[in-house]
């Protein structure tokens, strides 16, 4: 497979693997929130009834959970690449 269509060829499969990234970090936060905080809710930075310290501890755990889920996504993918094609994505 060349380069070129292996990338063309990839692009909807890493479109769609991205937004299931981002459903599956959503779902893991709620549920990590929900037994860290005991909270169903995460809080919103608008909500002018929780702290600030609730807040930041949501987004920097929210933000921990995404990064970690796009680059075990991320890796997996480039991974599945090259054992199809042989080459490494760019």
């Amino acid at each position: 497979m060349s380069s070129k269509f292996s990338k063309v060829a990839f692009k909807p499969i890493n479109l769609a693997l991205g937004i299931g990234a981002g459903t599956l970090a959503g779902l893991v936060f709620k549920q990590v929130w929900k037994l860290a905080s005991g909270d169903d809710d995460a809080p919103d930075a608008g909500d002018e009834d929780r702290g600030w310290g609730e807040i930041i501890a949501a987004a920097a755990l929210q933000g921990a959970i995404f990064a970690v889920v796009k680059a075990a996504v991320h890796r997996g993918s480039s991974v599945g690449v090259r054992k199809l094609t042989g080459e490494w994505p760019d």
